[in-house]
């Protein structure tokens, strides 16, 4: 007496039969879910960036001498910056990196390198590299009468 090899197929199934359009309904619940999902992500990042990019949490004005400028990065392209705060002559300097956005500040910046100058800045909440490495926003530059 050989038994024969049973498949799953001939084995009766346990549960009871879904109806036909069960599957394509689930189906189309877990497309929306993801299709909702990402929209939020999406529309939450962009309300981010523009919040984080329009409203500073403080600003000021720093003095010191520009030491360091240039453009750099490998996809997107910012000015990044330091500048060596002085207090007392012989002491160790404190540095202060900043970013420049835009092109006419960092041209008023680059024609002050290595001169005493008070940059006038705003910070931002983090943002992705593309926007800067750091959070301090240089907005003018004032040359300090030697």
């Amino acid at each position: 007496m050989s038994e024969e090899p049973t498949t799953p197929a001939d084995q009766p199934s346990s549960g009871a039969p879904s109806p036909p359009g069960a599957l394509a309904r689930a189906a189309k619940k877990v497309e929306h879910f993801l299709i909702w999902t990402v929209v939020i992500v999406v529309a939450g990042s962009v309300l981010y960036l523009l919040a984080a990019l329009n409203f500073s949490y403080s600003s000021g004005d720093r003095a010191g001498f520009v030491q360091k400028f240039s453009k750099k990065g490998w996809v997107c392209k910012t000015w990044e910056g330091e500048l060596a705060l002085v207090n007392l002559p012989g002491a160790m300097p404190e540095i202060f990196s900043f970013t420049v956005r835009d092109d006419a500040v960092a041209e008023q910046v680059n024609e002050h390198l290595g001169e005493r100058v008070t940059l006038s800045y705003e910070q931002h909440p983090p943002l992705p590299s593309c926007f800067g490495e750091t959070q301090h926003f240089v907005t003018g530059v004032r040359e300090i009468d030697p």
